[in-house]
């Protein structure tokens, strides 16, 4: 038998963490990964379900998650027990074995049932009434690929760090493949950061929890709280835990983020991650969403949107021109439809099974995969010309994108297509790029920068890091400083036939420089040869009378002292001759 919980409620007890059920998986899959030998009746009581006390036939009480508490012995053992796999098989069974008449006006008031409705009604192996779309088996993987993937997710999530710095390419492989429905409570925190945004603000969401927050973003929540998913059983009553879990995710967040307040496209995707995680876990990877891989998608100008909606129609015009031309002609913006698409991450437009899918590579490759997923949507509906023969207008194009069929909406089809569309992280940022100045040249106060939006879970993985390294956590000593020696790497070895080759080369240059040097020398000598000293220049005569005489050599003599002599005479020196003008 199970374990019985001593006392502990909800996240305190580890015997129900143990048996806690994501939505998606079947009781009989987590029950034979964990060997357990009796199946638990209900959810998990930890966010993932449900957590009220059944009455049972007023025979003892079930706590949902948590095995069964106090349950009066009966002739039915624990081996018939271990055998059931579903809540029906194991009510009828309780019913057969006590005799009792099958009463469907017990057990009412739970998020699992309506109002005077049977206590067990069948859902989808995702919470949802009926069946719908997603009967069980339905194109799912066989069982044992599916323990294979699991054991995967589970080890890398051992050595999450390791895996993000050194195999990211894997994990990001692994996400495309889609995530077992066991292991997304535990992969999705990862992924996106929220994990160690948690691990950072210990107690943090208690304390916005327990904050009043604004009255009129209260007013707003309350009226939106009923319109998410409200044939899904977390969901059904507005006293359950699903909706007033939802409720205080919301008011925290305008708490944590009042400049941007509440809204309303959150409330689907914060509905989506309340379905697979607790409360706490799903606000965190909430404001990651909001924060690094949507900056500005939920603010009040939601400027982010408004661009990425021009960046859409650029890649539209590339990726399928035909459905370009034809919105183009009928003059269908973007906001028309890229705004639901976008804001709730296709939560409230797509198949649920792919909608999950789709969130598995989101939250690894970031918003290139909105851009991918909105191509081939708008491919599909009008990338042919035979779609196009009834879109005459704005109504019965739109009604069109609405109307897809839902054989081509089917996961693994429809993800195949979307890792085929050819569009990257550098496309988008190119794209976004050439967008904004446009935009700006038309609205100059346009604040919106795309630079603060991380592309994928490897960027916030390398930025939690760096906030980690920067601003070590309260109790932890920072990690010592030191120099990390320079090493130099010494090229290898030339071989014998590119050794000379390179000395040949050497050779050549240094005869060319120098018979470049030669050469300026022979330049030098030519040029200072043709330049000749400057001569004596010749008296201007032209026009001028000379009167020259001669001076006496006596007088010369007497001029040059009585003990000297006068030296041999000069022709046409100065002391013979004098010129006057």
């Amino acid at each position: 038998m199970l374990p019985q919980p001593s006392g502990a409620k909800g996240n305190d007890s580890k015997e129900e963490i143990s048996l806690q059920r994501p939505w998606g998986a079947r009781w009989t899959e987590v029950l034979a990964r964990d060997e357990c030998a009796t199946v638990p009746l209900g959810h998990c009581s930890i966010g993932n379900g449900p957590s009220t006390v059944h009455k049972l036939r007023g025979l003892g009480t079930l706590k949902q998650g948590a095995g069964l508490v106090g349950m009066a012995s009966g002739p039915m053992s624990s081996a018939d027990s271990s055998s059931l796999s579903t809540l029906e098989e194991l009510s009828d069974a309780f019913d057969s074995a006590l005799g009792c008449p099958h009463d469907d006006s017990s057990s009412l008031g739970s998020d699992s049932e309506l109002n005077g409705a049977a206590p067990y009604r069948q859902t989808d192996r995702y919470g949802f009434l009926g069946a719908g779309g997603t009967q069980d088996g339905l194109g799912q993987p066989p069982v044992e690929l599916i323990r294979h993937r699991e054991a995967r997710w589970l080890e890398m999530t051992l050595h999450w760090e390791k895996a993000m710095a050194r195999r990211y390419k894997k994990v990001k492989v692994l996400c495309r493949k889609g995530i077992p429905s066991s292991m997304r409570a535990r992969c999705w925190p990862l992924l996106c950061g929220g994990q160690t945004s948690m691990d950072r603000n210990h107690g943090k969401y208690k304390e916005l929890e327990q904050s009043p927050g604004d009255p009129q973003w209260l007013e707003t929540i309350e009226k939106d709280i009923h319109r998410q998913f409200p044939f899904h059983e977390m969901f059904l009553s507005p006293e359950g835990h699903g909706q007033r879990g939802l409720m205080q995710l919301l008011k925290a967040y305008t708490v944590y983020r009042p400049h941007e307040g509440y809204c309303q496209a959150q409330g689907p995707v914060a509905a989506v991650l309340l379905m697979h995680m607790p409360a706490e876990q799903a606000f965190w990877c909430l404001v990651q969403i909001s924060e690094r891989y949507l900056p500005g998608y939920y603010s009040p100008e939601m400027e982010a949107v408004l661009l990425d909606g021009e960046v859409f129609v650029a890649l539209l015009r590339r990726v399928c021109p035909k459905a370009y031309k034809h919105l183009q002609k009928h003059s269908v913006g973007p906001l028309l439809y890229v705004t639901e698409w976008f804001l709730c991450l296709y939560s409230r437009t797509l198949p649920f099974p792919t909608v999950l899918r789709i969130w598995d590579t989101f939250l690894s490759e970031g918003v290139k995969v909105l851009f991918r997923v909105g191509l081939v949507l708008v491919r599909l509906a009008l990338g042919s010309s035979e779609n196009l023969r009834d879109c005459t207008g704005v109504v019965e194009t739109l009604e069109k994108l609405r109307s897809i069929p839902a054989r081509l909406l089917q996961e693994d089809t429809f993800m195949a297509e979307v890792h085929n569309v050819a569009v990257s992280d550098r496309d988008v940022e190119r794209e976004c790029r050439t967008q904004l100045a446009k935009l700006r040249k038309v609205q100059p106060d346009f604040r919106y920068h795309p630079e603060q939006r991380l592309p994928n879970a490897k960027a916030v993985f390398d930025a939690q890091q760096l906030e980690d390294a920067q601003q070590p956590r309260k109790g932890r000593h920072p990690a010592p400083a030191f120099l990390i020696p320079e090493i130099v790497v010494d090229p290898p070895p030339l071989l014998p036939k590119e050794q000379r080759r390179l000395e040949r080369e050497q050779l050549k240059e240094q005869r060319r420089q120098e018979q470049e040097r030669r050469r300026q020398e022979e330049a030098a000598e030519k040029q200072a040869r043709k330049k000749k000293p400057p001569g004596r220049k010749k008296p201007d005569t032209r026009g001028k009378t000379f009167h020259v005489a001669q001076r006496p050599l006596l007088s010369l003599a007497q001029e040059g002292g009585e003990g000297e002599e006068p030296g041999p005479a000069k022709r046409n020196s100065a002391p013979y001759l004098e010129t006057y003008f």
